[in-house]
């Protein structure tokens, strides 16, 4: 755990209070710990020093965990996949609801123990989860959302049973087909989430040997490296290559509207 846990950002306006936290993560990792007061040092530093793991208060003077986890997560800094952890002295279930929702990995409830600090520590470095990369939502794998201080309904049957092939596929396909209607609006995260999508059905295909969908998800991705290298993505030839892929969809998904051409 501990090479992975080498720089510790830690966002927290109550000096005390981010000492503490800084403390205990040196001695569980040797590591280094930076520390900001505001949302604002924390996108600074984080650009800086490029941390494994960030940990942020729910709540404070100049300070946001939700909305930092957002605009984090939709960030070009190379750590915007970094575990996020929330720490906060009153976890309710509307504030992991958000939280979850903004891309947070676990929520740490003060006051904690460093038994405690290490499981979650544990959980965002040994068992990670996989990452979604949509137009909506950007983070971890909301199903598996493990909070250890909470159990009540974000806790789902499913969440302990492993995604098939077919889900994997499904749920490419479906984002494929939110980004599209959303390069008018966020052509940035369309493209990023259309190449992240491109390339999880070319990884699929080829575990399931079916090279028509290795084909077809090749082809939108070598088309869409070409336009973000360009700077322009042109809806129309995106929707013609991603077609054969979205015809892969159920019969009963809502067609999707047209995006007119956008700069990126």
């Amino acid at each position: 755990m501990a090479p992975m846990l080498r720089k510790a950002l830690v966002i927290d306006p109550a000096p005390a209070s981010a000492r503490l936290l800084g403390d205990l993560l040196r001695n569980i990792s040797q590591g280094q710990v930076y520390m900001a007061s505001t949302n604002k040092r924390g996108m600074e530093l984080a650009a800086q020093i490029d941390p494994q793991v960030v940990f942020v208060e729910l709540t404070g003077a100049g300070v946001d965990g939700v909305d930092f986890a957002r605009k984090f997560r939709r960030s070009d800094l190379l750590c915007r996949q970094a575990p996020i952890i929330v720490v906060t002295a009153t976890a309710t279930a509307q504030s992991i609801m958000a939280a979850r929702d903004a891309g947070v990995h676990e929520f740490l409830r003060k006051p904690y123990t460093a038994k405690e600090l290490v499981r979650r520590l544990e959980a965002v470095t040994l068992r990670p989860r996989d990452w979604v990369e949509a137009v909506q939502y950007i983070g971890p794998d909301r199903r598996r959302f493990n909070s250890d201080d909470y159990t009540g309904p974000l806790k789902r049957r499913s969440d302990n049973k492993a995604s098939t092939d077919s889900q994997r596929i499904l749920q490419a396909l479906r984002i494929i087909k939110a980004a599209l209607t959303a390069i008018d609006s966020d052509p940035a995260q369309a493209l990023r989430a259309l190449r992240a999508q491109a390339g999880d059905l070319q990884r699929v295909a080829v575990a399931i040997s079916d090279m028509s969908l290795a084909t077809e998800a090749a082809d939108l991705q070598r088309f869409l490296l070409a336009s973000a290298q360009a700077g322009v993505l042109d809806p129309v030839e995106t929707g013609r290559l991603a077609a054969p892929l979205l015809a892969r969809l159920p019969a009963d998904d809502a067609a999707r509207p047209k995006p007119q051409s956008v700069m990126l």
